[in-house]
């Protein structure tokens, strides 16, 4: 293993499976199906053998099943886990997602998202284990018409007016949306965005929406920009707002989607390929994926939530409860961690963005402290690369956010690389990791977005 410098109690949490299913082939195994469903039936599997129930492997049984549960659950999304095969493991997936749980934070998200209450069930035969079922339907690259594409940021929103894939207006418009509670100062801001594109054009045939949040069928189920609005509002007046604004528009078509998945598909236009996975190191960990048919999978991608260290004394998200995930390792958040590590005394008055400018002044400077921060994020990106890639098909991995910005990313970038071809080399045979610069990014995101929408 290639040692993180300032991190060197990390257990990448691709070894740690790799090396217990070592284990169990050794000792000889048992077959455990897991699934995991969501809206409209779609069911996403993962198939393991286990140590047998009662063997005195119960607790690592357990543990490795957890993470792979949480993994699943944050990339593809799920209100319905069936563990098939193993009762014990079973019972403990089950003690751990109900009431007063150690995931109960992850199955009210889930029950939330998807408007159904949380459960886990058991199958005793891993013959009768569900099935996957996936479906992504063609989202995206289509360019016809005349279209409305809408990217709608914590700070600023931008829109643009393209016809026939040319971007004949586009405005940036600074705006709050964070800070306000009456949903209709957001109502209003988009409908006026919206308005203002559509006169650039003879006519409005589609419209489409890249949004931070988590959106099922067009809906709005939770989204940072409404942070100040209450949930009897939002229910009332934010779920359905993108529908709503688009029908006054002229009810044309229109596709909203989480901004990674719109940058991980502006990413695929531009380099003309699929399978691309994007990830954006910024205020969190952000996630996008566009599949082998260059379509948006509909999964939630929800990298800040993902485990990638199985180090049970590893920092705790303050939000959901957990330890390892990816929010504490590829963000800014991350980069703090590792400060006082590498020696770097941070003043705690400053809010965690003037934290990172601070770091990332010293990297200009040249100060190697700075360096060994970057150093060790480019070692834990590349074991998070390949235990991503246990559930993605990826060609391509695109890098972006502030956290990669300057010198501190190149650092990041190579350590990855060198992490990727010494320890997996026939993965990163076949992917190639990349910071795109402004200047490659021909495709911008609020034309990504307005080729989401199909016009029938």
């Amino acid at each position: 293993m290639i040692n993180a410098i300032l991190d060197p109690q990390f257990q990448p949490m691709v070894l740690v499976v790799k090396a217990y299913k070592e284990a169990v082939a050794k000792a000889g195994g048992t077959p455990l199906a897991i699934a995991v469903e969501r809206n409209k039936g779609f069911i996403s599997t993962y198939n393991l053998d286990v140590y047998p129930d009662g063997t005195g492997h119960d607790d690592e049984n357990y543990d490795i099943v957890e993470r792979i549960v949480k993994t699943l659950l944050w990339i593809h999304g799920g209100y319905k886990v069936t563990i098939s095969g193993s009762r014990k493991i079973y019972e403990g997936i089950a003690a751990a997602y109900q009431k007063g749980g150690a995931r109960e934070f992850d199955a009210d998200f889930m029950a939330r998202v998807y408007e159904a209450p949380f459960t886990v069930e058991y199958v005793a035969d891993v013959k009768d284990a569900p099935r996957a079922y996936q479906a992504a339907a063609p989202v995206g690259r289509h360019l016809d018409g005349c279209r409305i594409g809408f990217d709608a940021g914590g700070s600023d929103r931008k829109v643009s007016a393209v016809v026939n894939g040319e971007t004949v207006y586009s405005e940036e418009v600074v705006w709050f949306p964070k800070l306000q509670s009456d949903p209709m100062y957001h109502y209003e801001g988009i409908l006026d965005a919206m308005k203002t594109a559509a006169s650039h054009m003879p006519r409005v045939d589609a419209i489409g929406v890249s949004s931070a949040g988590v959106y099922i069928d067009n809906k709005i189920m939770i989204a940072s920009l409404f942070l100040k609005v209450s949930d009897e509002d939002f229910d009332k007046h934010v779920k359905n707002m993108y529908i709503n604004v688009a029908k006054e528009i002229g009810d044309v078509p229109v596709e909203v989607a989480n901004d990674g998945d719109v940058t991980a598909l502006a990413g695929a236009m531009d380099l003309d390929d699929t399978n691309v996975l994007g990830v954006a190191m910024g205020t969190s960990e952000a996630g996008g994926y566009v599949d082998g048919q260059g379509n948006i999978t509909g999964w939630l991608n929800e990298l800040a939530f993902v485990p990638v260290d199985f180090c049970k004394d590893a920092m705790v998200d303050e939000w959901s409860g957990d330890y390892g995930c990816g929010v504490k390792y590829f963000s800014q958040d991350g980069v703090i961690k590792l400060a006082p590590a590498a020696g770097i005394e941070l003043d705690e008055s400053m809010s965690p963005a003037e934290k990172l400018k601070v770091v990332q002044e010293l990297m200009v400077a040249g100060d190697a402290r700075a360096a060994k921060i970057y150093d060790t994020i480019g070692v834990y990106f590349g074991y998070a690369i390949a235990y991503y890639a246990m559930f993605y098909d990826i060609k391509h991995v695109l890098i972006m956010g502030r956290v990669t910005s300057g010198e501190g990313g190149t650092i990041l970038l190579a350590r990855a690389n060198e992490v990727l071809s010494k320890e997996f080399p026939e993965l990163a045979e076949k992917l190639e990791l990349h910071i795109p610069d402004e200047k490659s990014r021909r495709v911008g995101q609020s034309v990504a977005a307005a080729s989401l929408p199909d016009i029938q």
